[in-house]
C-alpha cells in the first residue's frame, strides 16, 4: 500500500484517512450542492434574466473543468492533500462575497473563484480513492465515495431552495461557507501518499487508453444531464418530485452496488448491463414524456442506476490503465462535459423536434454504445 500511516488497518476502507477523506468530499460537495439552483435564482432575484442568471453555473462549470485540465500537473507538485483541502476552502470561503453584490461581473466572478474549488475538489478527492485503498478494493471505495458525493445531492439540492425561500438567501450562504470550511480540518489527518511521478507518460493529461471508459462515462451522463436539466419540462407535475427523487436515490444505490460487484467478480461484468439499464431508462423517459407519465419514475430508476454503476465502473477502469491524477482528471471532465452536453444539447433538439424524440434519440445513442464497452471488454481479454 502508499499510505504511511492506515498500513496497519485491518480495513483500509475503515481506516482514518479514507474516513477523513470521505468527509472532507462530504463537506465540499454539501457546499457546492446547497447553492447550484440557489445562485441563479439569487441573481434573477437582483434583476437578472434567465440567460444571464444560468451563466452564474456556467462559468462555475467552465473554470471547474480548466481547472481539472491542470490537476495532473498540479497533483505532481503540491500532491493530493494540499490541492483537497485548497479545494474545500475555495468553495466556501468566497460565498458570502455573494451577498456583497448582485451584480451579474460580481457574481460571475465569485462564482469562478468557487469553480477553482470545485475542480480542485473533485479530481483530488476522487484520485485519493485510487492512493488510500488496495487494488482489489477500488470498486467498494469508489462506491463509498459515491455515497459521499451522491447523498449531498439527494439531501442539499432540495435543501438549498427551501431554506433560500424561507430562511433567507444570506443566512443560506453562511451555512454553505461554514460546511466545506469545517471540514477542511479532516484533510490535515489524512496520511501522506506519494506524488504522481512526472514524465513523458505523466505529462499527458488524457493518454489514450482512457479513451473508451471515458466515452462510455460522457454519453451516460449526458444522458443524465438531460434528464436533469429537462424532466420538469418534458412530464406531468405531479411525477416531477417522485421522478428525480427516484432518480437520485437510484445514482447513489447503482453506484455503491457496482463498486461490490465489480470487486468480487470484475468490472467487466458491470459495465455493459449498466449501459444498457441507462439506455433502457432514457427510452422508458421518452414514454413519459409521450404522456405515459406513470412510467416516469421506473425510467430516471433504471437510468439513475446505469449512471451510477457506470459512475463507478469506469473511474476503477481509468484507474487501472493510468495514474491516478490523469485517471480521475479524464473521469471528472467526462462527468462534466457530459452533463452540460446534457443540457445543452437537449434544449437544442427540443426546440427542432420535441421531447419524445429527443429522449428517444438518446436512448438510441446510450444503447448504440453498449458495443464499444463490450468491444473494449473484449480487447482488453486479449491483451492479457
Amino acid at each position: 500500500m502508499r499510505v504511511v500511516s492506515d498500513r496497519r488497518a485491518a480495513n483500509p476502507l475503515r481506516g482514518r484517512s479514507f474516513l477523513l477523506m470521505l468527509l472532507a468530499v462530504l463537506g465540499g460537495f454539501a457546499g457546492y450542492v446547497l447553492l447550484l439552483p440557489v445562485v441563479p435564482l439569487w441573481a434573477v432575484v437582483g434583476g437578472a434574466g434567465e440567460i444571464a442568471a444560468g451563466a452564474t453555473n456556467a462559468v462555475f462549470m467552465l473554470v471547474t473543468v480548466l481547472t481539472q485540465l491542470a490537476m495532473p500537473w498540479l497533483l505532481r507538485r503540491v500532491g493530493h492533500r494540499l490541492a483537497l483541502g485548497a479545494g474545500t476552502l475555495l468553495i466556501g470561503l468566497p460565498t458570502p462575497l455573494f451577498a456583497v453584490s448582485q451584480e451579474m461581473w460580481a457574481l460571475l466572478a465569485v462564482s469562478g473563484l468557487r469553480g477553482i474549488g470545485f475542480g480542485l475538489l473533485t479530481v483530488a478527492g476522487s484520485a485519493l480513492v485510487a492512493e488510500l485503498v488496495p487494488v482489489a478494493m477500488r470498486g467498494r471505495a469508489a462506491g463509498l465515495y459515491g455515497l459521499s458525493v451522491g447523498l449531498p445531492n439527494v439531501v442539499f439540492l432540495p435543501a438549498g431552495v427551501w431554506l433560500a425561500q424561507h430562511v433567507g438567501f444570506v443566512p443560506l450562504f453562511w451555512i454553505a461557507t461554514a460546511l466545506p470550511v469545517a471540514m477542511t480540518a479532516a484533510v490535515f489527518w489524512i496520511a501522506p501518499v506519494r506524488r504522481p511521478e512526472a514524465g513523458p507518460a505523466a505529462a499527458r493529461t488524457f493518454p489514450l487508453t482512457l479513451f473508451s471508459p471515458w466515452l462510455v462515462m460522457c454519453v451516460v451522463a449526458t444522458a443524465a444531464g438531460g434528464l436533469v436539466a429537462f424532466l420538469p419540462l418534458a412530464i406531468t407535475a405531479w411525477a416531477v418530485t417522485p421522478a428525480l427523487l427516484s432518480f437520485g436515490l437510484a445514482t447513489v444505490a447503482g453506484r455503491w452496488l457496482a463498486g461490490q460487484v465489480g470487486d468480487r467478480f470484475g468490472g467487466g461484468l458491470v459495465v455493459v448491463p449498466s449501459v444498457v439499464l441507462a439506455g433502457a431508462g432514457t427510452a422508458a423517459i421518452a414514454l413519459a414524456s409521450a404522456g405515459a407519465a406513470a412510467v416516469a419514475i421506473a425510467g430516471a430508476f433504471a437510468l439513475g442506476a446505469g449512471f451510477g454503476a457506470v459512475q463507478n465502473v469506469t473511474l476503477v477502469m481509468m484507474f487501472e490503465r493510468a495514474e491516478s491524477g490523469a485517471a480521475s482528471t479524464a473521469w471528472n471532465i467526462a462527468y462534466d462535459a457530459g452533463n452540460g452536453i446534457g443540457a445543452v444539447g437537449f434544449g437544442v433538439l427540443v426546440t427542432a423536434t420535441d421531447y419524445p424524440t429527443t429522449f428517444g434519440a438518446m436512448a438510441a445513442v446510450v444503447l448504440a454504445f453498449t458495443s464499444l464497452a463490450i468491444a473494449d471488454q473484449r480487447g482488453r481479454a486479449r491483451s492479457r
